[in-house]
């Protein structure tokens, strides 16, 4: 499983700590979440839900699908169910014949260049992207999501002009605040992730996925104690300890891994950004 936040999470500590992306148990990766970090695209795009509520969406939707597989509404939201419900790849397989069948539907093209992105075809991902909007009609999901998209390929200041594009259009939006934040985290400017990130968190629309990534930058900087704070807002208590003292071992282990001749009990210092 690799949910929507988790999949940045575990590229941040993979930056900034290897062995961390084995597993980085911040909120949210309990769910099954596709790869926007925290926006929602139209009937596309997929707010948290339970896996069976997923699974429940999947099969009312498949069978409207099958009854009738050029129904382009259909099959946008029967894929984004197979998404929520981590079957990545047929969803694939379902908005590519939708897109064959309908090349010119923005929502069909935009929903496929999202799914193309789970499955981790980046390249194929910003083609179909490209497509789903138009220079003089830009569409700010659009954007956001070729900004995590470039994230995920290493292209992090390419992404950020991509997030800026879409917050002239709406600023302050939360969704686009938390992929940029994440996105300076990536590029190991922590201080601006976290600033980024609070400003993301203050907005109304904000959600728990906005407030977890802040958890995680702060937490990255080796303030523990308020990182665990801010996780608590969403999760249950032992659960919010838990995931932060398996950040502070992985942070533990990078200080050794950079000073072999640092003893194992040592208390872990700040983390650095970079």
């Amino acid at each position: 499983m690799t949910c929507s936040v988790c999949s940045n999470l575990f590229a941040i500590v993979r930056h900034l700590a290897p062995a961390a992306a084995l597993a980085v148990a911040m909120a949210g990766c309990q769910t099954t979440q596709p790869i926007e970090a925290t926006g929602s695209i139209g009937a596309a795009s997929a707010a948290p839900q339970a896996t069976g509520d997923w699974r429940r969406s999947a099969e009312a939707w498949g069978d409207r699908y099958r009854a009738d597989p050029h129904d382009a509404e259909a099959a946008i939201n029967y894929a984004a169910a197979l998404r929520g419900n981590g079957q990545r790849s047929q969803a694939v397989a379902v908005l590519e014949q939708t897109a064959i069948a309908h090349p010119k539907n923005m929502a069909v093209l935009g929903a496929y260049g999202r799914a193309l992105a789970d499955v981790g075809d980046y390249k194929q991902a910003l083609d179909v992207l490209n497509r789903a909007h138009t220079p003089d009609q830009p569409d700010w999901r659009i954007l956001s999501v070729q900004g995590a998209v470039l994230d995920q390929m290493g292209k992090h200041d390419e992404a950020q002009r991509y997030y800026a594009t879409a917050l002239r259009i709406v600023p302050d939006e939360p969704s686009v605040l938390s992929n940029l934040g994440l996105s300076y985290a990536l590029s190991k400017d922590l201080v601006r992730a976290e600033s980024t990130l609070r400003r993301a968190s203050t907005q109304g629309s904000s959600d728990a996925r906005v407030r977890q990534n802040l958890a995680l930058v702060v937490g990255l900087q080796g303030r523990f104690s308020e990182a665990e704070g801010i996780a608590r807002a969403d999760l249950a208590s032992d659960e919010a300890s838990a995931n932060v003292a398996y950040l502070r071992q992985m942070l533990a282990q990078q200080n050794g891994w950079k000073n072999p001749t640092a003893q194992a009990g040592k208390p872990p210092v700040r983390a650095q950004g970079s």
